[in-house]
C-alpha cells in the first residue's frame, strides 16, 4: 500500500494533520488519512487511539476555517492486531479552506498534488473565493427566529448526547450576525416544509389512491417517518409453489433506506423544494432537488467521492446514527441497483428502483405491491397505536413496528433494516419483551406475537 493523490499515511498524530486535512478539503475528490501508518505502509498502530480521536476533532474543529464540521469521519480500525484511525475527508463546498492562524493566504491554503498537500498559488485562492458557494443553508437567515427545538434534543438524548445551551452555535444552525439559519429552521419542532410520500394503483401518475403528508416539524423526524411508512410497503412479497413458500422484501431494505436518507441531506433546499416519494406498482421513485455538486462527476459520484450539499445536516444525520461515514450510502445502493436506477437531470437527481416481479399466489391471488393493500391499511393503523406508546424510545418504537409487520422477521433482518448492530437490536428485543409487547412463541423457528393492549 502507498500513498495516492487521496491516501495520506501518518506514523502518530503530528503539528501536519490540519495542512493535510485542509488540502483535501480543497481538492475536488477529497481523501483518507491513516494514522498509525508510516509511509511506507508499515502498521505502528496508536497507544492511545480513543483519545488521538479527541484530539483530532478538537483540532480540526478549532484550527480550520471555514468550519470543516460534517466533512469528515474519524473512524477507529484494527490492522495488523494494532489500532489505527481513518480520517474520511469530503471536497469541501466553501473552498478555499484555510489555517485559522494564517488566514486567507499561501500560507494557509494548501491544495493535494499527487501524494503532497502543497502551498495553494494566491490566484488559485482568489478564484476559489469568487466561487465560493454563498446562498447555502447556513448563510440564509430563517424566516422566522421564534424556533423550538425539543424534538432534536430528545433525538440526541436517545442517541447517548446531550444538547447544551449553545447548541444552536455549536452545530451550526446560526447566521453569522447570530440569527438562526435556514438549516435550523429545518430541524426546529415547527416550520413549514412539507414532505410528500405519495402511492399509484398502476405504473402512472393518474390513479393516486394514497396521499402522505409529513413535515412541518424537525427534518429528523420526518425522515424517520418516511423511513417507516416505506418499510410498511416494502412488504414480503411470497410464492407458492407445490414443492416450497418462497419470500422476499419488493425493495432491498438496506438500499431503500441509504436512498431516502440520501435525499433527504443532499436535496437542495434553497429553493424550498422538498424531496419526494412515489411509490407505483412497478416501482418506487425518489426524487430530490440539485444535481451533481459543481466539479464532481457521476463517475466520482458512483465511487462514493462525497461533497455534502448541507454539512449542517450531514454533520447532525450521522450524530444521530443515520448516516455511517461520509461516502458510503451510493455505494452501498450499488450493492444492490445498478447505475441506470440514477438520473440526472439540470435541477435534480431521480433514483428509480424497481419492485421484484409481482408473484401469483396459490389460488390466483394476485401478490407482490397491490396484492398488498389491505395488509397495509392494516400496518397503518399498528403503527398509529405504536407511536401512541409513550413509554417506549424511537428507536423501540421502530422495532416493533418491523415486528407488527413482519412477525417472524429476525433479529439480523431488523438491524439490516434499521442500520444498527445486531446486539443493539436483541437489547431492544430484550426491553420490549420485559415490557410486555412481545412474546417469543415456537423458539428460534417460531414468530414474534404482539401484544399492543396490555
Amino acid at each position: 500500500m502507498t500513498e495516492t493523490n487521496r491516501i495520506e499515511y501518518k506514523r502518530e498524530l503530528s503539528d501536519g494533520l490540519e495542512k493535510e486535512v485542509i488540502a483535501f478539503l480543497n481538492y475536488r475528490e477529497g481523501g483518507i488519512i491513516h494514522i498509525g501508518i508510516d509511509k511506507d505502509g508499515n502498521t505502528y498502530g496508536l497507544a492511545d487511539a480513543d483519545g488521538d480521536q479527541l484530539k483530532i476533532k478538537d483540532r480540526l474543529k478549532n484550527n480550520i476555517r471555514p468550519s470543516a464540521l460534517g466533512l469528515f469521519d474519524i473512524v477507529s480500525e484494527e490492522r495488523d492486531a494494532k489500532n489505527i484511525l481513518k480520517i474520511i475527508v469530503a471536497s469541501g463546498p466553501e473552498k478555499p479552506y484555510y489555517l485559522k492562524k494564517y488566514g486567507m493566504s499561501e500560507k494557509g491554503c494548501f491544495i493535494r498534488l499527487g501524494s503532497a498537500a502543497e502551498p495553494m498559488p494566491q490566484k488559485m485562492i482568489d478564484e476559489l473565493f469568487a466561487k465560493r458557494t454563498r446562498n447555502s443553508i447556513s448563510k440564509i437567515k430563517a424566516g422566522r427566529q421564534d424556533l423550538s427545538f425539543s424534538q432534536l434534543k430528545i433525538y440526541y438524548e436517545e442517541s447517548g448526547h446531550t444538547l447544551g445551551k449553545a447548541f444552536a452555535k455549536n452545530l451550526e444552525l446560526l447566521t453569522e450576525d447570530g440569527a438562526f439559519n435556514y438549516a435550523g429552521y429545518l430541524l426546529a419542532d415547527k416550520n413549514n416544509t412539507s414532505i410528500k410520500v405519495a402511492k399509484y394503483s398502476g405504473k402512472t401518475r393518474t390513479d393516486l389512491i394514497e396521499s402522505n403528508e409529513y413535515g412541518h416539524e424537525c427534518l429528523v423526524k420526518a425522515t424517520k417517518q418516511v423511513i417507516d411508512k416505506i418499510a410498511v410497503e416494502n412488504r414480503t412479497n411470497t410464492k407458492i409453489t407445490a414443492k416450497e413458500r418462497q419470500q422476499a422484501n419488493l425493495w432491498n431494505s438496506i438500499a431503500l433506506r441509504e436512498a431516502i436518507i440520501n435525499a433527504f441531506v443532499h436535496n437542495d433546499y434553497t429553493n424550498e423544494i422538498t424531496p419526494k416519494f412515489e411509490i407505483f406498482s412497478d416501482r418506487i421513485e425518489i426524487t430530490s432537488a440539485g444535481s451533481l455538486p459543481e466539479g464532481l462527476s457521476e463517475q466520482e459520484f458512483y465511487e462514493g467521492f462525497s461533497v455534502p450539499r448541507n454539512k449542517e445536516l450531514m454533520r447532525i444525520f450521522k450524530d444521530l446514527e443515520l448516516v455511517e461515514q461520509l461516502g458510503s450510502g451510493i455505494p452501498r445502493i450499488l450493492e444492490h441497483y445498478g447505475k441506470e436506477s440514477f438520473k440526472f437531470s439540470d435541477n435534480f437527481l431521480r433514483m428509480t428502483f424497481t419492485a421484484k416481479e409481482t408473484a401469483v399466489e396459490e389460488g390466483g391471488q394476485i401478490g407482490g405491491v397491490m396484492g398488498g393493500l389491505k395488509g397495509g391499511q392494516i400496518g397503518g393503523q399498528k403503527d398509529a397505536e405504536i407511536d401512541d406508546i409513550k413509554e417506549l424510545t424511537h428507536r423501540q418504537k421502530e422495532v416493533l413496528k418491523l415486528i407488527a409487520s413482519d412477525n417472524r422477521i429476525s433479529r439480523s433482518g431488523i438491524a439490516e433494516i434499521l442500520h444498527i448492530n445486531e446486539s443493539a437490536i436483541q437489547k431492544h428485543l430484550n426491553n420490549l419483551k420485559d415490557a410486555g409487547f412481545i412474546e417469543r412463541v415456537g423458539g428460534t423457528r417460531g414468530y414474534w406475537e404482539v401484544k399492543l393492549s396490555k
